[in-house]
């Protein structure tokens, strides 16, 4: 079985494809973090995201990169946003997700495209949403337990940024799959939200 959890940054997206895996006992991928590998390779090796060269160059990421906490900041973040509108580094990340997903058993895959351009034919299609104000205070949170300084605002005028470059890149939008599952978690806490999800995959696949 595979299951696709699409969504915005800080929906909650990440947390419900984890717990998701652990319910159905299927290997979990993480897809944004190959794009904040890549921004950060980019970043790092004195290239401009923007650049499509730059950017298709730091594709070659070593894997050992995915473990890096780093990935997770939000400057990172900012990056992978902008190296993903590429559809050359798209195209280049393409075949590792295919093959995640198309693994025997089947997987969780969570990302932006998953449902609409990775795995179409997946058997539960979840696309999770929030309001950016509620996915601003659960960043700022974040951010905050890991002590790094950012302003509630910064955040919520990053999360803007982001959602215009995902949604209106001429490549793999950021946009709900026809038959997805739409879960909005702005009032939602963990719990609640990841039982929404298990019914919804359980009304998908019966």
């Amino acid at each position: 079985m595979i299951i696709a959890v699409d969504g915005p940054t800080a929906s909650g997206k990440g947390t419900i494809a984890k717990a998701l895996a652990e319910h159905y006992g299927l290997p979990h991928l993480d897809t944004g973090l190959l794009y904040r590998a890549v921004g950060y390779q980019c970043r790092r090796d004195g290239g401009e995201p923007q650049s499509l060269a730059d950017a298709l160059a730091a594709c070659s990421f070593d894997d050992r990169l995915l473990e890096d906490p780093v990935l997770r900041s939000e400057e990172v973040g900012g990056l992978a946003s902008q190296v993903s509108v590429h559809p050359a580094v798209r195209q280049a990340l393409f075949e590792r997700q295919r093959a995640f997903a198309m693994q025997d058993g089947g997987a969780v895959l969570d990302g932006r495209d998953i449902g609409t351009v990775i795995a179409p034919e997946a058997e539960a299609k979840l696309f999770i949403t929030a309001s950016v104000e509620a996915r601003a205070q659960r960043r700022f949170l974040e951010m905050r337990q890991r002590g790094v300084p950012v302003s509630l605002a910064e955040i919520a005028d990053d999360l803007r940024r982001r959602d215009e470059r995902d949604r209106n890149r001429a490549v793999a939008p950021l946009v709900p799959a026809e038959e997805a599952h739409v879960i909005d978690t702005s009032n939602l806490g963990k719990d609640e939200a990841i039982a929404a999800a298990i019914a919804a995959v359980e009304h998908a696949i019966s």
